[in-house]
């Protein structure tokens, strides 16, 4: 079974930063898209960022020039480094990653993690 973990929420002043980390688990044979989505309080879930298995990147206007998106396909991880936060970037971060394939011949069309809260306050 294939599952994604999250780690590095928190809370954080304005102006600062933060990295969150995705790590997909069991036997993956190789993962398409992975991603950042994110849900504030009273708000619909909105896409963040997304990068491609070779390495396309993709944000939303509100975030270009201070979040950053990687991965690494050997390890199956993505991470999301995350500069000069403000008060509106307070949300639940939830990993996804979409056609996903096992080395059984399982697949997913798309997996979420459980989601990291990140609070942006002084």
């Amino acid at each position: 079974q294939v599952q994604l973990v999250e780690s590095g929420g928190g809370l954080v002043q304005p102006g600062g930063s933060l990295r969150l980390s995705c790590a997909a688990s069991g036997s993956i044979f190789s993962i398409n898209g992975m991603g950042w989505y994110r849900q504030a309080p009273g708000k619909q879930r909105e896409l963040v960022t997304f990068i491609t298995s070779g390495g396309s990147t993709y944000y939303i206007d509100s975030v270009k020039g201070r979040f950053f998106i990687s991965r690494d396909n050997a390890e199956n991880t993505v991470h999301l480094e995350m500069k000069n936060l403000a008060p509106e970037d307070t949300a639940v971060y939830y990993c996804n990653a979409n056609r996903v394939v096992t080395t059984t011949g399982d697949s997913y069309q798309e997996l979420w993690g459980q989601g990291t809260l990140v609070t942006v306050s002084s």
